[in-house]
């Protein structure tokens, strides 16, 4: 009845699933656990009408025309560029920081002879990672440098994180660079924009297909069972010759047999404030005193206008425990070198199902954003009917 089985909604699993259907002919059967579709880029309106991701902000950017072309395909999108505050001694200042957020924690002249040694110490650079000015040996460029160290990353990582910011691993800190200018823009791609209606409507409209049949609410191991001593996956206990796409957590396939991989999460909490505007951003990252990470609000990310009221959203750091009230749910894989031993145990243990194919932020165990995601699924898609 299937030529291919799909596990999880979210983007890998839903482009793979339309380009298998549309382009190849392939009648998919998509499996997802939760009781919708979108994965964490999820949207729902609320009891006052407003429109908030339910999972954390998703702002799509990318330098991929290619992804951005097949997307709008389902959706308008409209412009918009995050721009990104954090509190820090008391000041809403731009992050990442630049030299606004310099001149606003730095008195006028100091600001201005930083602002000079820095465009002499990295010319021709548009931004630089924190652990550049750790490592200049200039007094004022290092001081400058444990200054933003200490204020911008070391308490928002060790919440994000929950473990001393020397344990963790560098790529997670290069992610937040200091930019060498004014550019107050969270992101520098060439594409930035916002889908109309909201992902929902996008993953709606993308799996609308007379091809693909979505089950929610839908375990993948209720329905797939792997045989090990074959190398064969069978769907409903017979077994299945297709392509098998798995979205989510390797080690759950195999019973977290040689333990479970590492991961972070977080706990939601949405409110509803009586205001038209709550911040003067989309998002405000509190790096230092409150026990949440940053605010979110809602409209300002969806262009939605509602006056005298607004949500938003308070994330809160937590440990993964998989059936838990709090952090049940895998968010970012903790890169480091014993986690990624971990992970490739589970990969080749999984390699001697050929027709087993992992894709996805979750199922290869690493931070990617939307954009890759997507890219990545336009190519095992077109790989898998093309019969790779």
């Amino acid at each position: 009845m299937y030529d291919a089985v799909i596990v999880g909604a979210g983007f890998s699993g839903a482009v793979t699933a339309r380009l298998l259907a549309e382009k190849f002919g392939k009648q998919v059967l998509l499996l997802e656990q939760r009781r919708h579709i979108g994965g964490n880029m999820y949207e729902a309106a609320d009891s006052q009408g407003i429109r908030s991701h339910q999972y954390g902000p998703h702002i799509f950017h990318t330098n991929l025309p290619s992804v951005f072309t097949f997307l709008q395909r389902f959706s308008s999108f409209f412009p918009y560029e995050h721009r990104v505050l954090g509190r820090i001694d008391g000041k809403l200042v731009p992050i990442p920081f630049n030299f606004t957020s310099l001149e606003q924690l730095y008195p006028a002249e100091q600001a201005a002879a930083l602002k000079e040694k820095l465009l002499a110490a990295y010319p021709g650079q548009g931004k630089i990672s924190i652990l550049d000015l750790l490592a200049n040996s200039d007094p004022a460029l290092h001081a400058l440098g444990e200054y933003v160290y200490d204020r911008v990353f070391v308490h928002y990582t060790a919440k994000q994180w929950q473990q001393p910011i020397e344990e963790v691993d560098s790529s997670v800190i290069n992610r937040v660079p200091v930019v060498l200018g004014y550019d107050g823009r969270y992101f520098q791609d060439a594409i930035q924009q916002m889908p109309s209606d909201g992902y929902t409507v996008l993953f709606q409209r993308m799996l609308e297909h007379p091809q693909i049949h979505v089950q929610l609410s839908c375990s993948a191991l209720s329905r797939l069972t792997l045989q090990e001593e074959t190398g064969r996956i069978l769907l409903d206990g017979a077994p299945f010759s297709g392509p098998v796409v798995y979205t989510g957590a390797p080690d759950e396939l195999l019973g977290c047999r040689f333990g479970p991989l590492p991961y972070r999460s977080l706990e939601f909490v949405f409110e509803q404030h009586a205001v038209t505007s709550y911040q003067p951003a989309a998002v405000v990252n509190y790096p230092n005193e409150e026990e949440f990470t940053r605010i979110t609000e809602s409209k300002k990310l969806t262009g939605q206008q509602a006056e005298g009221r607004t949500t938003i959203l308070k994330e809160y750091p937590a440990p993964y425990q998989p059936g838990a009230s709090r952090g049940s749910l895998p968010y970012y894989p903790i890169p480091n070198k014993e986690n990624q031993a971990l992970y490739q145990r589970y990969r080749q243990a999984l390699a001697r199902f050929p027709s087993l194919h992992l894709c996805g932020r979750l199922a290869e165990y690493r931070y990617c954003n939307m954009d890759a995601a997507v890219a990545s699924a336009m190519a095992l898609a077109e790989a898998l009917g093309q019969g790779g």
